[in-house]
């Protein structure tokens, strides 16, 4: 199955949008890391309608009027990440949970670093929120698209209408 991508400006840089017919697979950071996520040959495909529907549902979000996405996502992991990433998909818009928050939701409370190492993996950024992890003490900690990027995620959703716009 080939995948196709395209890129979008936004408030936290130029995102690659990356889909299969399936559904989105990935949304890949201006200086991400290509070790991170792993998704082999892509294709150019600026009308792709899974590509066009995802951007169109970025730019509600970062103009503070989207909560939740409705997009097929084609999640691309072991069943431990997918299990974790699903766990992301459940933190409710504007609130935070922490590493070990969720190992126990996953009924592995041992697991913080594993559960934090699959966070760290997740290929879908923003829309499968691992922007809304942070560490035991409420610090932020890792984030693929930078500490910069993930508090401004946090305060948009927390509803600070000012930072809507990040300077970049």
């Amino acid at each position: 199955m080939k995948l196709v991508y395209k890129f979008m400006n936004s408030p936290v840089g130029k995102l690659k949008l990356v889909a299969s017919d399936k559904g989105l697979v990935a949304i890949l950071w201006q200086d991400d890391n290509p070790r991170r996520v792993r998704l082999g040959e892509l294709v150019e495909d600026e009308k792709h309608s899974v590509l066009r529907e995802t951007e169109r549902q970025l730019e509600e979000y970062f103009a503070g009027k989207r909560k939740t996405f409705s997009l097929s996502l084609d999640m691309r992991g072991t069943p431990f990440q997918n299990n974790v990433w699903e766990a992301l998909l459940a933190i409710p818009f504007g609130e935070t949970r922490s590493y070990g928050q969720l190992a126990k939701q996953l009924g592995t409370p041992n697991a913080s670093r594993a559960v934090g190492a699959a966070n760290g993996r997740n290929p879908i950024s923003i829309i499968v929120p691992c922007h809304r992890v942070i560490g035991a003490t409420g610090k932020l900690t890792g984030f693929a698209g930078g500490l910069d990027t993930k508090a401004h995620l946090l305060e948009l959703e927390a509803g600070n209408s000012s930072l809507l716009k990040m300077p970049r």
